[in-house]
């Protein structure tokens, strides 16, 4: 990120961001603070040092300054001093979305880093009217990823080692998690240091920069849980409290013991309810080691109620706990049990890290969704900054898997996303746009839509022109841009507006005018365009439905053949069938029929031809019933440009490959395009992927 360091004095008022100049040795890293919730940044994200201060006085201050890093697609400040009196606040806003109003409520005498706002600046609106009112930023956090692709992950386990925790320890490591969290019996039978050292350490020493633990009741065979605290030292909050918080992304995390009182007047329980009263972060998770509800051998635990009714009162998201050895997914429910899938929270049940089995021997409360009883494992959890996606990731030699995903309850907003990013068009001609207003949390209202900004003689109309998604879904809408006969060439970034009642959010596209059009569609997948699993509803795969993401290498049993790839052609992301490697070469292949994607819509200029590298590789047990195809989809009607079949008998391992397909046919037509993937017939080991899709005039 490149910037100029500038400083302004406004009163009491003082700003000065100072991201790194280009040609500039970068700033020092923002100094560690010790009475601070910690953050853990998501990959990629860098650091730089800004000051902010402010504080009350005779007169109301309230003028508004900013903290900036120019090409940075969002921020998150961190706050180290906030001190305000009576209902003095301080307002931040994102200069693309997002806004946060801190209050005397907020980590009052500790230093935080806030949620993340979108766009390169974030302003700070001030309303100190108290003489005692202090408020202070030193740093930010910064990404030049979307804040939608921005994701952290964090490994989930609990009852470890256990006699097989060497085989969990390795889906750790492959996971590459920012945090791992265990809910409780780390180390049996006793949790003595002797047993950390000698069970425990040798596999799961290795995380223990970035572990983040929990006792349980094994632990406190122990006296006091000596040998916990001894082994994970502060790591473990305080000796004889051992409860904590800390943050990772937009989450905020709070690890709790359950081995201790929890009353609803406890010390603990009072803690929780101040703790979560003074985040600010979207969404919340909790862990600790017995089950609220649980269908294994120990059933359902009333003595965590507490726990559970402050997090539900909080509008917390997620549980992970541990204690029987199974798994099990809960639906999002209430203290009592009963479901509730607008404020409920939701429990996962992770107690297979590594000892023995229990089997479902109880009834419970609440609605178990999924369970197994046969499966050492470990919980996989990537987060986004309104979101979650939950995957249990077996032992090798497992195939159980489940997969869950949710919406945080106080992320509630919306995102405007249009696909293409760029368009190109000559004079007289004319392109679609693809724009989608995105609710997250409880957001519905009505938004309208307008777009400005375009170059000297392009017209643009949405249609429809306001749009309303329902509550964690999505409305779509169509920019159709015009370009006159006499429209000079040239390029503009042009600003799609989504307006509803509470707030405002927007979207760029950069529209060119061109006698000669260069590429009417691209994607390198390093970002989410729109493609649509599933277009035309009539996919049958089971398992390896294609997906955008960073591929897991995976390899034939027996010939050790390469199948699924392990990178892309560029950057990070393709589009793959089933990106995970699973515990098996065929846990996560193309099974049960086909497969489909489907591109954004966009207009073939006169002369486009389709490139894009690809890669199809399958088993000896394949047939010519298996293929990759690479379609034109015009309405309902597909036309197949590109085909490759299966072989029977013939092992084809995996290697990228260049393809080129000419488009004439389809000249000043909208289109999409529709890749497909079968593994037809008789089941067989096939896997797939696509990278760098180009549409382009030579």
């Amino acid at each position: 990120m490149a910037a100029t360091t500038s400083t302004l004095l406004v009163g009491a008022f003082l700003v000065a961001a100072q991201p790194a100049a280009t040609g500039h040795a970068a700033p020092a890293a923002p100094p560690e603070i010790a009475d601070q919730v910690p953050q853990l940044p998501e990959p990629g994200v860098t650091a730089a040092r800004a000051e902010v201060t402010a504080s009350g006085g005779a007169t109301r201050v309230a003028t508004d300054q900013h903290v900036c890093a120019p090409e940075a697609k969002w921020l998150r400040l961190r706050v180290t001093q906030l001190s305000l009196r009576g209902n003095d606040s301080v307002t931040l806003t994102g200069s693309a979305a997002g806004s946060f109003t801190l209050t005397a409520a907020n980590w009052p005498g500790k230093a935080f880093h806030t949620r993340a706002f979108e766009g390169d600046c974030v302003r700070v609106s001030p309303n100190l009217t108290d003489p005692g009112s202090r408020f202070a930023v030193d740093s930010y956090q910064a990404g030049t990823q979307s804040l939608a692709m921005a994701t952290a992950t964090v490994a989930a386990v609990g009852d470890v080692c256990g006699s097989s925790c060497n085989q969990t320890a390795p889906l750790v490591k492959n996971m590459n998690p920012q945090a791992l969290i265990l809910a409780g019996d780390n180390a049996y039978n006793s949790g003595t240091l002797s047993e950390y050292n000698n069970a425990y350490n040798p596999y799961y020493g290795q995380f223990k920069s970035i572990t983040y633990p929990t006792p349980g009741n094994h632990e406190y065979n122990t006296s006091g849980a000596a040998g916990y605290f001894d082994y994970f030292g502060t790591r473990a909050g305080e000796r004889g409290k051992g409860y904590y918080s800390f943050d990772v992304g937009d989450w905020h995390f709070v690890a709790l013991n359950s081995n201790i009182s929890r009353t609803s007047t406890s010390s603990q329980v009072t803690w929780l309810k101040n703790d979560l009263a003074a985040n600010t972060k979207p969404c919340t998770a909790a862990f600790w080691h017995h089950p609220r509800f649980s269908r294994g051998s120990h059933g359902d635990d009333t003595s965590v109620t507490p726990f559970f009714q402050a997090l539900y009162d909080a509008k917390a998201d997620l549980v992970v706990v541990g204690h029987d050895h199974n798994y099990q997914r809960f639906a999002p429910s209430r203290p009592d049990g009963t479901k509730d899938t607008v404020n409920g929270v939701r429990q996962l049940l992770i107690g297979t890290g590594g000892r023995g089995y229990y089997n479902f021997d109880s009834s419970s409360a609440a609605t178990q969704e999924v369970g197994n009883t046969n499966t050492f494992g470990v919980g996989k959890l990537t987060l986004t900054s309104t979101g979650y996606t939950s995957d249990f990731v077996p032992v090798s030699g497992r195939t159980f898997t489940d997969t869950v995903s949710g919406a945080c309850k106080k992320a509630k907003g919306f995102t405007v996303e249009a696909t293409p990013a760029s368009v190109s068009l000559k004079p007289g001609g004319t392109a679609s746009v693809a724009v989608k207003v995105t609710s997250t949390g409880t957001f519905s209202e009505q938004t309208s839509l307008s777009v400005s900004g375009l170059p000297s003689g392009v017209t643009g109309t949405i249609s429809p022109a306001a749009v309303t998604p329902t509550a964690g879904g999505s409305a779509s809408a169509t920019l159709t841009l015009t370009a006159s006969a006499s429209a000079p060439n040239g390029s503009a970034t042009a600003t799609v507006t989504g307006t509803a009642t509470t707030a405002s959010n927007t979207a760029r596209v950069t529209v060119s005018v061109s006698s000669t059009v260069g590429d009417a569609f691209f994607d390198d997948f390093e970002t989410d365009k729109g493609w649509q699993v599933n277009p035309q509803a009539n996919d049958t795969a089971t398992t390896g439905r294609w997906e955008r993401g960073d591929p897991e290498q995976t390899a034939e049993a027996g010939n050790g053949q390469i199948k699924q790839l392990g990178d892309a052609t560029s950057g990070v992301n393709c589009l793959v069938t089933g990106r995970l490697a699973g515990a098996s070469d065929g846990a996560n292949d193309v099974d049960g029929g086909k497969t489909s994607i489907a591109s954004p819509t966009f207009t073939v200029p006169s002369g486009a031809k389709l490139s894009f590298n690809y890669n199809f590789a399958h088993g000896n047990n394949s047939s010519t019933s298996d293929y990759l195809r690479v379609r034109v989809l015009e309405g309902s009607t597909a036309t197949t440009v590109f085909e490759r079949l299966g072989q029977s008998s013939v092992a084809v391992p995996g290697q990228w490959q260049a393809a080129t397909v000419d488009l004439a046919a389809f000249a000043g037509r909208g289109v999409r395009l529709l890749v497909e993937t079968a593994d037809a017939s008789t089941a067989s080991l096939v896997e797939a992927a696509v990278d760098d899709v180009r549409v382009s005039v030579a």
